[in-house]
């Protein structure tokens, strides 16, 4: 038992060595560096050239030895055809991945979101949408759905509904394709005007929160950037805006 229990010691201890810069935390990357590393985990896995990292007994064992140390976390959805650590060829403790259908951000995802931001100093905040998406296809036809995948899909709708305005003489399939990209939108919109702590590590640079969209057929990713509003929502109370009337007082009713 004891030979046992020194032999992990030392595994352990050289995988510790070895390990790129990158596993000792995703707070010693910047945001630049996990987004060329997802970028290139991408490139390798659309060239089916996958390195499999980090899936081994060794990270294994650092990963519960000294906690988790992801370089970017991900919010993608739940559809079983975007398995986030294989699209960007990443392994055990690399990612942290927040799936949920439609890759909606409301308060279970932000919270989540925030405490790898915010405990785990994740470098970049990623929101990942994909074609032939479910969720999104259902809102943008109307369909009939159960209460609680109602009240799910239910922050989907503005993005729908932005779709449909401007695209009105858009075919089906091109409609749900815009739905779908203006949804990645709105959840990175509902991630940055909710989160008090996601805004702040944006405006002190510690932080960035980029979009993407995954294509199921192809296996490659659409990289978006920010979100084109981003600087105007960062922007304090009275700077940066143009200043608009003053919104007028309602009349008291008489009596």
């Amino acid at each position: 038992m004891r030979k046992v229990n020194l032999l992990l010691v030392i595994m352990v201890l050289m995988a510790a060595l070895a390990a790129p810069a990158a596993a000792a935390g995703g707070a010693r990357m910047s945001a630049d560096e996990a987004l060329a590393r997802l970028k290139e985990g991408n490139d390798r896995y659309l060239a089916d050239k996958p390195r499999y990292p980090h899936q081994g007994r060794e990270r294994r064992a650092i990963t519960a030895g000294q906690g988790q140390h992801p370089f970017a976390t991900v919010l993608a959805c739940a559809d079983s055809r975007v398995p986030v650590e294989f699209i960007f060829d990443q392994g055990l403790g690399d990612l942290f991945v927040v799936r949920v259908a439609g890759n909606v951000a409301q308060t279970d995802e932000i919270g989540s979101i925030e405490y790898a931001v915010d405990h785990l100093a994740t470098p970049l905040v990623l929101v990942l949408g994909h074609t032939q998406c479910g969720a999104v296809t259902a809102v943008v036809e109307n369909a009939k759905l159960p209460p609680h995948i109602a009240n799910l899909v239910a922050p989907i709708r503005p993005a729908a509904a932005k779709a449909k305005a401007e695209n009105p003489d858009a075919a089906p399939e091109a409609l749900i394709g815009a739905a779908i990209r203006a949804n990645v939108l709105q959840a990175m919109e509902d991630l940055l005007q909710r989160s008090s702590i996601v805004k702040a590590g944006v405006r002190a640079k510690k932080t960035r929160v980029v979009g993407a969209l995954y294509e199921i057929d192809t296996g490659q990713v659409q990289w978006l950037g920010p979100h084109p509003d981003q600087d105007k929502w960062l922007a304090p109370k009275g700077k940066g805006q143009a200043a608009g009337p003053k919104p007028r007082k309602p009349k008291k009713e008489e009596e």
